[in-house]
Formats: structure tokens, C-alpha cells, sequence
């Protein structure tokens, strides 16, 4: 009965051992994604390492003030740009022209759509983005797959009428396009292979690694908060 007891014993300890130490593994992980959050408030890439930062100013902010974005640290702004398929951003010149009196070097991005043909896509942008060599190169931002549209569109159709629009965006523009490339997009076209574009890359905090070459620009921080808008911003440093 002595030795039952003891084992008994020495089995409840053991549980109550496993249980705080999972207990305390739980508090530690929340201790350390709380701080993860706060510090990503605030956090930017060394500006010894990387001298050119900026921010890209959502369609959707509101009380962007450019002046204070470059008094930040922000020395470009890359202005989104909404897709063809969403109403006409009304309030774009009104940014753009905010963003150029502040006297940061502006670019604009615009969200590719693997839904729809690229005429409409790029009449939207050249619709909207003035003819300006003093402009930064043109960014295209890829982020969904032909999946998610209402009827899926094939891999080679998506890869087609990227080109096409990659084609017609630098025409206009009269230099070659940045491409702001998702891992999601990159994973499944491998686009950073078939498309020889300087690559723009996201990953919050550590160096972005999903491309096959090196990048040029990469979004380091999702969700910078700072004086310059009421919400946060995406703050991006340049690799030269």
C-alpha cells in the first residue's frame, strides 16, 4: 500500500510539474508577443545601414501630413493607388499633390488585380498618375492569385496580363516598374525569376528572404506608428 501511495505521489507531482511549466512557457509567449507588438510600434532598420527610408500612404488613411512624415525621417512616399476594380479614388491628386509640396521624392503603387484584363489596370493609372521623370519608378504590388477571383483565372492568364500591364505602366511612365512582390504571389508564380524588375519585398522586422535574387526596397515594419497620421503606417528602406 506504502508503494502505491508513493507512486501516487510522485505521479501528481509530476503533473502539476508539466502543467507549470506549460503555465510558465503560455506567460512567457504572451510576455513576449506584448512586447513584440509594442516595440514594432516604434521600431525602423538602422539609418546607418539603411540611409533612404519612407512610408507608403494607404488610399484609406486619414490625417496623412506629409510634412511631418519627412520630418520623421521619411525621405520618399509611395502613394497606393486603388485598383480598377474599386471606385475612383477621389481624394488621389488631393494626396498627391500634398505629398510632392512636402517636398518628399513620390511613387505611386498600384495593386495588381489577377481578376481583371490589364487595359482597364493600367487606363487607371495613367488616368490618374501624371507623365513626370522626376517621379520614382512605379511600383505594381502583387499580393492575390488567380484563385481568388469569382471564376479562378489560369496561372498563364495571370502571368500574361502582368506583362502586359508591367509593359504599358512603364511606357507611360518611362522607366521600368518595382515589382512589390507577396510571398504568396512569388511562391506560387515565381515571378521574381520570369520578371528581371527590381524586387520590392515585406516581411516585419527581419530581412525578407522568399525572392531568388536580391531586393531593392523592402516594407519593414507594417504598422509604424508615428506623428505624421492618425493610424499606422508601412514604413520601407531602400538596399543599395
Amino acid at each position: 500500500m506504502a508503494r502505491r501511495r508513493s507512486s501516487r505521489k510522485k505521479g501528481g507531482t509530476l503533473r502539476r510539474w508539466i502543467w507549470r511549466s506549460i503555465a510558465l512557457l503560455a506567460l512567457v509567449g504572451i510576455a513576449f508577443a506584448a512586447w513584440f507588438w509594442w516595440d514594432m510600434r516604434t521600431w525602423r532598420p538602422s539609418e546607418e545601414l539603411y540611409p533612404e527610408q519612407g512610408a507608403v500612404i494607404p488610399s484609406e488613411v486619414n490625417g496623412i501630413n506629409f510634412t511631418t512624415l519627412k520630418a520623421v525621417g521619411a525621405q520618399f512616399a509611395y502613394l497606393d493607388l486603388q485598383p480598377a476594380s474599386r471606385a475612383l479614388d477621389d481624394d488621389f491628386a488631393s494626396r498627391f499633390a500634398q505629398a510632392k509640396e512636402s517636398g518628399l521624392e513620390v511613387g505611386v503603387v498600384l495593386l495588381f488585380d489577377p481578376c481583371l484584363r490589364a487595359d482597364p489596370q493600367s487606363k487607371r493609372f495613367t488616368r490618374m498618375v501624371p507623365r513626370n521623370a522626376k517621379l520614382l519608378p512605379p511600383a505594381i504590388a502583387l499580393e492575390a492569385t488567380g484563385d481568388q477571383c469569382a471564376e479562378p483565372v489560369s496561372d498563364a492568364a495571370v502571368e500574361s496580363e502582368l506583362l502586359t500591364l508591367v509593359n504599358q505602366i512603364e511606357m507611360h511612365a518611362g522607366k521600368p516598374v518595382v515589382l512589390k512582390l507577396g510571398k504568396a504571389f512569388e511562391q506560387r508564380h515565381r515571378t521574381a525569376r520570369s520578371l528581371a524588375r527590381d524586387l520590392w519585398l515585406t516581411r516585419d522586422r527581419a530581412r525578407p528572404d522568399y525572392a531568388p535574387r536580391p531586393w531593392l526596397l523592402w516594407s519593414a515594419n507594417s504598422q509604424l506608428v508615428s506623428e505624421a497620421a492618425e493610424e499606422p503606417l508601412e514604413w520601407v528602406v531602400v538596399q543599395r
